[in-house]
This record gives structure tokens, sequence and C-alpha cells, in this order.
């Protein structure tokens, strides 16, 4: 009973925590745009600087953590700060003090999902859990939110999309004071733990991936409302594509330890891939509203397979004593190093093009990621061979 307590907890805070992040950032650039009347660059440049700030900010959280030893104590922070600060975006109509505030909100949201990673992992690894059916739930309030809150802003104003990321994270705080202590960081030296970690080929192989294939996927949660209203589609319509996509990663979190033991982890990595760069260039050919929804269900066999199969490959082919360094190196460069270049040279793209375009670029860079999971492979066939 102790133990389906403590996962009900777990499960809570996913989902809190990405109901906040989809209330917020499917909608920001529409707010940016529709709102504020921002160009396509400057909004690129608002969007991309959040994850440059985060290329940094999440290692060093990670080293905190290490260092206090109280993970839980600061995601409670972190979360009350970074909902408190989203809530200056209300009054801003200066587009260097939207850059600061984006910057701002960076700096302390890029402790939430690593660290909640961290922890999740250490403890499922002790109980013999599962992380994807406790990560699904991340996916499920991601959907929920994106519907509820686009069919709220077509009736109140984009401004809810702010009070509904700020009261999410402020509801979700009270959650991580609840988290298990079995869950607490191991003990790591940061410093020494990146050395290891960049002497290991894979590694190096698998973060070109993440770049590669986690930055168009980051960077569609921005651009995939300006790419519906483009297609003719409403706000409402935004909220049913996005509750559509999201919520199809569920079923497939669900199972993707199954199919993991089955097929192994890159080969699922790669399929997973594969279905997303498809689905990038299928989105540049200008689709209508109701074949996108109808197409939707890929992202759970790119997205709901990826996440749990790379973070848990992340871990397997990581020193045992670095894995929490590894996890937040892995965060840092899929959301921080590849979605602020994909969502910086976006925002050009989309100036001189237009939203279709972007899409194309995402398919190119996923494309990319497919052939360095292909050396990956390639690299393993190799080594058995050779024994």
């Amino acid at each position: 009973m102790a133990q389906k307590r403590e996962v009900t907890i777990f499960k809570s805070v996913y989902f809190l925590i990405f109901f906040s992040f989809g209330g917020l950032f499917p909608l920001l650039s529409v707010y940016l745009r529709d709102e504020v009347g921002l160009t396509g660059a400057e909004i690129g440049t608002i969007i991309s600087i959040g994850p440059i700030i985060m290329i940094f900010a999440q290692p060093l959280w990670g080293m905190f953590s290490d260092y206090t030893q109280k993970p839980r104590e600061i995601l409670t922070i972190t979360m009350i700060i970074t909902g408190g600060i989203a809530l200056l975006y209300l009054p801003l109509s200066s587009y260097l003090a939207f850059v600061l505030v984006a910057a701002l909100v960076a700096l302390f949201q890029g402790s939430i999902v690593p660290i909640s990673d961290s922890i999740t992992l250490n403890y499922v690894h002790q109980k013999k859990g599962d992380y994807g059916s406790i990560r699904l739930w991340g996916a499920a309030g991601f959907a929920i939110s994106v519907l509820l809150i686009g069919s709220l802003s077509d009736l109140f104003g984009l401004s809810v999309i702010f009070y509904a990321f700020a009261l999410s994270l402020w509801f979700c705080a009270f959650f991580t004071r609840k988290m298990p202590k079995e869950g607490q960081l191991p003990k790591v030296e940061l410093k020494k733990g990146i050395s290891q970690l960049f002497q290991n080929k894979q590694f190096i192989l698998f973060m070109l991936t993440t770049f590669f294939v986690f930055g168009p996927i980051f960077a569609n949660n921005f651009y995939f409302g300006l790419f519906i209203q483009d297609a003719g589609g409403t706000l409402t319509g935004v909220g049913i594509a996005f509750l559509l996509a999201a919520g199809s990663e569920v079923p497939f979190m669900k199972w993707v330890g199954y199919w993991i033991e089955k097929t192994g982890l890159v080969k699922i990595i790669l399929f997973a891939t594969v279905v997303s760069s498809l689905r990038w260039f299928f989105y540049a050919f200008e689709p209508s509203p109701f074949l996108i929804y109808i197409t939707t269900f890929s992202q759970g066999l790119s997205i709901g397979l990826f996440i749990p199969a790379a973070l848990q490959y992340v871990r397997e082919i990581s020193p045992q004593d670095v894995r929490a360094t590894a996890v937040s190196v892995y965060s840092s460069v899929g959301g921080g190093i590849g979605t602020s270049f994909c969502t910086f040279m976006a925002g050009f793209i989309l100036d001189k093009y237009d939203i279709f375009t972007v899409y194309l670029f995402f398919g190119v860079l996923t494309t990319m990621g497919i052939l360095t999971l292909v050396i990956i492979l390639v690299g393993k066939s190799r080594s058995i061979v050779g024994t």
C-alpha cells in the first residue's frame, strides 16, 4: 500500500508538471504574435532563449542537487519561483523585457524535469518499478491541458495561459514535498562525471541523436499552435490536436517496457525517430486540419516510445556512479542546445518562408538523427561479431 501511494505521488507530479507546460508553451508563440504583435524572428529569439539558458541551468541544478542532497526541496522552491516569474509576462509590451522574463523562467524551470526524472528513475530502479507507466501521466497532463487551456483562451483571452502555468506548478510543489526519500539522488562529482561520459563514444553519438531528434520535438510544442492556425484551425483546434497527439503517447508509454524487452532499446529508439521524421515531412506538405488530426497518433509512436527508451538507454550506457549527471547532460543537450537551435532557426525560417517550411527543416534534422542511430547500431553489431 505504501508503494502504491508513493507511485501515485510520482504520477501526480508528472501530471501537474506537464499540465503546466501544456497550458503555456504551445500557445506562447500565438500570444506573442497575436496579442503583442512581435515578428517571427523576435518570437523565435524569445522562445530559444529559454533552451539556451537551460544548457547551463540544468547541469548546475543537478550539481546543486547532488551537493545538497535535497532534490525534493529544490523542486518545491523552483516550481514556486518559476510560476511566479511567468506571471510577469502579463504586463509586458517590450521585446527585450520578454527576453529577460523568458530567461528567468528558464533558469528556474531548468531544474524541474531533470531532477524529477533522476528521482523517479532512482526510485523505480530500487523498487523494480516501471518509469514509462509513471511518465505517461505527464503526457496525459499535457494533452488535457492544451485542450482545456486552449478552449479557455478562446473564451477569456490568451492571458489565461500564464495563470494556468503558475497555478499548476504551485499545486505541484505540494506533491514534490511528499516524494519518497528512496528517490534521493546519489552523490556524484559533476566534473569527473562529465569527463567520464564524454570519453564514452556511445554517449557522444547518442547526444548527437538527442540534438537532432529532441530539438524538433520540443520546438514543435512552441510552433504547433501557429501551424494549426495557418493550416486553417482555431485555438480550440490547437487544443484538440494537442489532446490527440499527446494523448496518443499514453498507451505507448504504458507498453514501451515490454517492447524494449522484446526488441532492444536502440531499435525502438530508431523506429520512433523514423516515425518522427516522416511526421515532420508530412506537415511540410501543408495538410488540412482534418488530416493533421487523423495523423496525430504518430506522436505516440514517436515521442511516446522515444522519451522512456532514450532515458533508459542513457542510464544503461553511463557508469553507475554518474547516472544522475548523465541525465542532466542528456536533458541539457536535447532540451537546451537542440531546442534553442531549432526554435531560433525556425523563427527566421518563419519570417522568410512559412510555417510549413519550418517543419521541412524539422524533418531534415530528424533524418540526421536516424543516421547517428544507424551508426550506433552498426557499432553495436560489430562489437557483437568481434566477440
